[in-house]
């Protein structure tokens, strides 16, 4: 046993998936939380402690606790949506599926559920209060939903010479769709990205992209006046969301397909070994931070002006945004197997979901000193990565194919 932020840590060997070898999985003695035992709740749910009118008094549990989960439902989650398999639209949970299923955060139940609605794997795209989605039907249609009830409130097409659009990214004006342009052989050998209004539902631009690149692991966020993506084929592109021109594109070492973060005039990505930063107006670098020998950066995240990534030393940052300068750097986690890839905060905590580690979870940190200060885990053993999102004041949490709602505390 070691010693680890004031409480017992046990080590042990664990096989981690996507080539990372052999790792060290952590553990806390009293640390690690575990969800109610047996069968989850039916899908309507049921009251539990944290729902009703004071379900946001939550108790601080001791140093090194986690807190118990205030609900957990079954979740249709296929794992094949990434970074956009869970989201919270104001008081409702969503989880990329078949049936796409709307939660109530507070209580878990189910609000409404949409069977055969998009396509397997589609990312859950919100922009200007609508979830966009790929059509079901497989007929060209981009479907607009109120996250709220499910009910559609939008549908558009791009065109009958375009094979299935999917919604990349969404903003109050437009919808961006990413589709494969059909030939007279009915292959798409090439694809183009397109602003769908969504006023009129009309396409307001399309650009056709260079041959060879491809449809899929692209990642997409709009700031401003600028549509920013990243792709499999190691690129950053900028392009101006009234127009469809491209302001600028850029190589970088190392495929960054699953996030990366806009601070300012500034997108920000995981190349490798280093974090950079380019200008959102031409392209140039403004910033690098460089980790360890023989050590990678995860997906940055900018939260309350603060940027968090992990490496694959195992180690949390926290950097300027604006500057790259290092504010903390915790390596609590260095002798274990656990690395953080998406991120939340709410108020003066940062939560972090671990990747493929059943012995992971989520862990929680002191935001102004990086200091580890519990972990949570259902000890399913299921090796699936975690995912965590903020929902007020709690944590929509998911776990391979089961959904949990923690006290952010």
């Amino acid at each position: 046993m070691v010693e680890r932020g004031g409480y017992a840590v046990s080590r042990r060997h664990i096989l981690r998936l996507a080539g990372t070898g052999l790792g060290l999985a952590v553990i806390g003695a009293g640390a690690v939380g575990c969800g109610p035992e047996g069968e989850a709740a039916e899908p309507g749910g049921s009251p539990t402690p944290g729902g009703g009118k004071n379900g946001d008094r939550f108790t601080t549990p001791p140093p090194g606790t986690a807190p118990e989960p205030l609900w957990q439902q079954n979740a249709a989650n296929s794992n094949l949506a990434g970074d956009g398999a869970l989201a919270v639209a104001g008081d409702v949970v969503l989880v990329s599926g078949d049936p796409l299923v709307g939660r109530d955060a507070v209580t878990g139940k189910q609000k409404w559920s949409r069977a055969g609605v998009t396509t397997p794997g589609a990312k859950l795209v919100l922009g200007g209060g609508t979830l966009y989605l790929a059509s079901g039907e497989y007929d060209g249609d981009v479907v607009g939903l109120d996250p709220a009830t499910g009910k559609e409130t939008w549908r558009s097409r791009l065109g009958k010479k375009y094979e299935q659009p999917r919604p990349i990214a969404a903003d109050d004006r437009h919808v961006y769709v990413l589709a494969g342009i059909l030939e007279k052989d009915f292959t798409s050998p090439d694809n183009v990205i397109a602003a769908i209004d969504t006023a009129s539902g009309k396409v307001a631009w399309r650009e056709r992209r260079d041959t060879g690149t491809e449809e899929y692991g692209i990642t997409a966020a709009t700031v401003g006046n600028r549509l920013v993506y990243t792709d499999y084929r190691e690129n950053v592109t900028v392009r101006d969301t009234a127009t469809g021109r491209q302001v600028w594109t850029k190589k970088i070492s190392r495929s960054s397909h699953r996030r990366f973060a806009v601070h300012g005039e500034l997108v920000i990505v995981a190349d490798g070994q280093r974090l950079r930063a380019f200008a959102l107006a031409d392209g140039k670098e403004r910033w690098s931070l460089t980790t360890s020998e023989f050590s990678t950066f995860s997906d940055p995240h900018v939260l309350d002006g603060v940027l968090y990534a992990s490496d694959t030393a195992r180690s949390l940052w926290a950097v300027d945004p604006a500057t790259g300068k290092q504010i903390w750097h915790n390596e609590d986690l260095r002798d274990t197997a656990t690395q953080a890839w998406q991120f939340a905060k709410v108020n003066n905590t940062l939560y972090g979901a671990t990747e493929f580690d059943k012995d992971g979870g989520v862990h929680s940190f002191d935001a102004t000193t990086g200091k580890l200060r519990w972990t949570y885990n259902d000890r399913t053993g299921d090796i699936q990565q975690w995912y965590v999102v903020a929902a007020g004041k709690r944590l929509a949490v998911m776990h391979g194919k089961k959904l949990y709602a923690l006290p952010a505390v």
